[in-house]
């Protein structure tokens, strides 16, 4: 998995993009969900496989989760801007198995649970994938983990934060020069 960092970062990138109110609530509920996934790490605590699907990188990664739970945090959440709620966070919870898709262990993600228990990677997988457990994470292994999350994940929100940020300012200016 990426780190919870990695997962963090790219919701917040995405609240950033899609809700141009910048809702506070919204950006919480997206950095939640797409640190959510992982809670599926329990199910080693129950003697649950991995390769099960409700075990790690399983149901909660899927596609369907991420349908379904950000429908349920927008109905809860989402006021009148439900639609925007959804499109966030669903977009957000299912960065978590993109990302997890990208790194270098593992078994893959169930995309498709409970239609399809199989498990995917994508081609392309320079993240360094995440120890499990806080222990382990204060190592070399977690210092490069986090050296890959910030060429792989950090220079990318940033740059789209940037680019964001600028044609913002860009569009306020030519705003005030037409009024």
């Amino acid at each position: 998995m990426a780190s919870l960092f990695g997962h963090g970062l790219v919701a917040y990138t995405v609240s950033k993009v899609v809700d141009s109110k910048s809702n506070k609530l919204l950006l919480f509920l997206a950095i939640g969900s797409a640190i959510l996934p992982d809670i599926d790490v329990l199910a080693f605590k129950f003697g649950i496989p991995y390769s099960h699907p409700l075990g790690h990188r399983g149901f909660t990664h899927s596609i369907l989760f991420a349908v379904l739970w950000s429908v349920l945090l927008a109905f809860v959440f989402g006021k009148s801007r439900k639609l925007i709620f959804t499109i966030v966070l669903f977009i957000a919870t299912l960065s978590h198995g993109l990302l997890d898709a990208m790194t270098s262990g593992g078994k893959g993600v169930g995309f498709f649970i409970p239609v399809d228990n199989a498990r995917f990677f994508f081609p392309f997988r320079p993240i360094k994938v995440s120890p499990i457990g806080v222990k382990e994470f204060f190592s070399e292994w977690g210092i490069n983990v986090i050296l890959s999350e910030l060429k792989y994940i950090g220079i990318p929100c940033l740059v789209v934060l940037c680019v964001l940020f600028i044609s913002k300012k860009m569009m306020k200016q030519q705003w005030k020069n037409h009024v």
